[in-house]
């Protein structure tokens, strides 16, 4: 009798055994997910899913890199360097217009801000007629500036756009008067206005939402239960994000994401949305536009650049 209930509870360890096993095979196989972040508020979910250890409790390991340069974060994500990375519609169709394969998977939360400077009066685009409005030559800033000024009505010819790529000189400019305006990502808009500077409109406001994550192509294929465990952790990060005091969380961000001290007392979060696909008019506007200045030579379509990852 002994015997038998000795042997009775072995197989019952064994079926445990090996119902547990499939689940923790699976975590095990999982593959290490590289991700290009830049230092704005876009990234921000990724640096809260690795510092509260939603992707570890998914049996994911993500290897952040962070940039200060689109371009070099573009650069890492052509050479094999990285698997995806925090970026915008207008990277993405440059790279796949000069044959790089990449996906859209989800839409992001970042935002792009019209700033004028503390002098300023200006309350809409048109109050800034004939001034000088600092932006970046054909990048994401440049798109959301024209997206502003045609949402008005308005002319590119309205305004005269100064062409400053570092986002620091811009800031710094428009804070010492040298500027009208200038359009800037967070959280560098939020520091303008906190230093004086006077928000006039942004890509929140008028629904203008380029910000994407985007894949490699063989990633968004080939490593659909990576993608579906780091897209578990995003949207925990983004609960915390929406339902956590603000003080509990901001000292953290502000050193992990390398902003600016400024930032711990100036930035304003978004509301973050679990991840999902982005909405078409935003993938058709950016092609429209950068087809319209020579920048891209295809019609792509919404399918071209987006696939569902996300099983929803």
């Amino acid at each position: 009798m002994k015997k038998y209930a000795l042997l009775l509870m072995a197989v019952v360890l064994m079926g445990l055994a090996a119902g547990c096993g499939p689940q923790q095979e699976a975590k095990k196989d999982l593959q290490p997910l590289n991700i290009g972040l830049m230092p704005d508020t876009d990234s921000l979910p990724f640096i809260v899913a690795q510092e509260k250890g939603y992707f570890k409790e998914e049996g994911l390991e993500v290897n952040i890199q962070q940039y200060k340069s689109a371009m070099d974060r573009d650069s890492a994500l052509q050479s094999g360097n990285l698997d995806g990375a925090v970026s915008d519609m207008l990277a993405v169709a440059f790279a796949k217009d000069g044959g790089f394969n990449v996906k859209v998977t989800s839409f992001t939360d970042g935002s792009y801000k019209l700033i004028a400077g503390a002098q300023s009066s200006a309350t809409k685009m048109a109050d800034l007629k004939g001034q000088d409005v600092a932006v970046s030559r054909n990048t994401i800033i440049e798109y959301v500036t024209d997206q502003i000024l045609q949402k008005e009505n308005l002319g590119e010819d309205t305004i005269n756009k100064v062409i400053i790529p570092q986002i620091p000189t811009r800031l710094e400019m428009l804070q010492n008067g040298k500027l009208g305006a200038a359009t800037l990502p967070e959280p560098m808009a939020s520091i303008a206005v906190h230093n004086g500077c006077k928000y006039v409109t942004g890509s929140d406001e008028l629904g203008i939402n380029p910000g994407v994550i985007m894949f490699t192509a063989k990633t968004a294929n080939d490593r659909r239960a990576e993608l579906a465990a780091m897209y578990r952790a995003y949207n925990k990060a983004v609960d915390y994000l929406n339902n956590t005091p603000r003080e509990e969380y901001i000292d953290m961000l502000v050193e992990k994401a390398s902003f600016p001290p400024t930032a711990k007392a100036a930035l304003k979060l978004p509301e973050y949305h679990h991840a999902a696909l982005p909405k078409e008019s935003d993938v058709v506007d950016c092609v429209k536009w950068l087809q319209s200045k020579g920048l891209i030579k295809k019609n792509y379509t919404y399918a071209d650049f987006v696939v569902d990852v996300l099983g929803k």
